[in-house]
């Protein structure tokens, strides 16, 4: 098993994703720089948190645009798993792999603190290892995290148990208190809060260790 983690102009949470993969979960990673067009040897993708170009234009909104992402499109399809937090959520669904949009937090400030949220697991892969309606507690760290789509997506996304994490205390105004969504298949998976900073029992708590820990499975 060895994991592919992007890194983009701005990225900031590669390392931390590094760090809880191996360091914790003694899971190999490698580094895939944004301008690669190959997924060689990648069991799993990583898009790890950020500011992806700066975030010019707006968040992810130039980053879909990168030769890496391409290939990660293509191991999407064929069924890898393919997880993006933060700033890699944002860049999933300005992709189009995941639906909606990440738009300003409804009070217009950043956010970095604590959220509990509540998982219901369903078919995606990346949550087997928490039971449905656990309630866990993730960092959040963002400026522009707050989810939205239309009505009928949403009732799509519930309907199909894609709605895999929503904020017990929505803290940015997210439609449905939405804060994670998977694609129908469930090997793909956008959160705005960070697993990565829960893997220490001593840093920030376990909680997301269960989550990395799905590719031991």
């Amino acid at each position: 098993m060895t994991v592919g983690v992007l890194v983009f102009p701005g990225s900031n949470c590669d390392r931390d994703v590094r760090w809880a993969l191996e360091g914790c979960l003694g899971v190999p990673t490698t580094f895939l720089w944004h301008e690669q067009r190959q997924l060689d040897g990648i069991d799993a993708v990583v898009i790890p948190g950020g500011f992806s170009y700066g975030d010019y234009l707006r968040c992810g909104a130039i980053a879909r645009f990168a030769p890496v992402l391409e290939a990660v499109r293509a191991f999407a399809a064929a069924g890898g798993p393919v997880l993006g937090i933060c700033n890699g959520f944002q860049v999933l669904t300005e992709m189009g792999l995941l639906p909606g949009a990440l738009t300003r937090n409804a009070g217009l400030h950043f956010i970095c603190e604590p959220a509990e949220l509540r998982v219901s697991p369903g078919g995606c892969r990346w949550l087997q290892g928490y039971g449905a309606g656990e309630t866990i507690r993730l960092p959040i760290a963002h400026g522009e995290g707050r989810y939205q789509c239309d009505p009928e997506d949403l009732r799509r996304l519930e309907d199909n148990g894609q709605v895999v994490l929503r904020y017990a205390a929505n803290p940015n105004g997210s439609v449905g208190d939405v804060a994670g969504i998977s694609n129908p298949a469930g090997n793909v998976l956008g959160l705005m809060p960070h697993p990565e900073r829960a893997c220490d029992p001593v840093t920030g708590g376990v909680d997301g260790r269960p989550l990395l820990a799905s590719l031991l499975r």
